[in-house]
């Protein structure tokens, strides 16, 4: 059993909100997963640069001096530290490179995403411990998604937690259990996908990225997993401006979904949606089994 929360926003005027409105979401969840928690903002991008999330358990150590070490390699970098998290700010054009150099000069930290403009914030411990960690509150965004997790298959461990980010501005979070992420895992590591933990949900996540590369959108990769995905899953997804849920053909996890002029929102519960603005006026429904549900800013536009 695990919490999921999701919020794209349509009224730009409530985008300074966005952090506060999805914290909230998630510690109303902390009952359905108090393991892990973790929030993915996908903000303003800058022109001509990308963000790179990191994750210490040495912040100290690791992230002291980064951004003079990258320099000294090549790589100019800002770097904005937030407990155990940092976000290091480079030119987009060095995003495919920084990987490899952070395995050189920092081989114990990990990148829990990157791309133009998503940040990826996840901990062990309550919802509301690492809400505050890393002052999700004051992050502003168009969009978002969170997950508070209960662990039943494997350990509960930073890497473990949700969203998962296996692209450029790609993550996931999913409630359920799959049933032949270990075949699909192989088929991915032969496409090229490489894993950093045992986690069908990141299995989930990279089988998007890879139909996702192969020219489909989001709506038609989700499409996709309806057929390839075996199990019980609930998945809300999102990329750099596009936000979507499906769930499997027997849909026996919850969810519910509300919809405004201003929003659309995601929640396990109806609970999780009660304090958003305008709630008693929103469209409110239970999405179908095997159905995708997609929204696009750039589409919007």
């Amino acid at each position: 059993m695990c919490g999921i929360v999701g919020l794209f926003l349509k009224d730009k005027s409530l985008e300074p909100q966005l952090g506060a409105l999805l914290s909230d979401m998630l510690i109303i969840m902390t009952d359905r997963g108090p393991d892990s928690a973790g929030i993915a903002i996908y903000g303003a991008a800058a022109d001509g640069k990308a963000k790179v999330t990191l994750q210490s358990a040495a912040p100290d150590t690791d992230f002291g001096g980064l951004a003079a070490d990258l320099g000294r390699v090549g790589i100019a970098a800002t770097v904005s530290v937030k407990s155990t998290h940092a976000v290091a700010e480079v030119d987009a054009a060095k995003l495919a490179e920084i990987r490899a150099v952070l395995a050189a000069i920092r081989p114990n930290v990990r990148i829990m995403g990157s791309g133009d403009s998503v940040e990826i914030y996840k901990e062990t411990g309550l919802p509301k411990d690492v809400v505050a960690r890393f002052d999700v509150r004051s992050m502003g965004g168009s969009h978002g998604i969170g997950h508070t997790r209960m662990a039943t298959e494997s350990a509960v461990t930073t890497l473990g937690a949700h969203p998962f980010s296996t692209g450029a501005d790609q993550c996931l979070v999913h409630n359920g259990s799959l049933s032949n992420h270990n075949n699909l895992r192989r088929e991915l590591v032969r496409e090229g996908m490489t894993f950093e933990t045992q986690n069908d949900s990141e299995v989930a996540a990279a089988y998007l990225t890879a139909e996702m590369a192969k020219g489909k959108n989001l709506g038609e990769a989700l499409t996709g997993a309806l057929d390839d995905l075996d199990g019980f899953f609930t998945f809300v997804v999102g990329t750099k401006s596009g936000f979507g849920v499906v769930r499997d053909p027997i849909a026996c996890k919850p969810a519910v979904m509300a919809e405004t002029d201003q929003y659309v929102a995601f929640g396990s519960e109806y609970r999780a949606l009660v304090n958003l603005p305008s709630i008693e006026t929103a469209r409110v429904w239970e999405p179908e089994p095997a159905t995708v549900y997609f929204w696009d800013h750039e589409k919007a536009a």
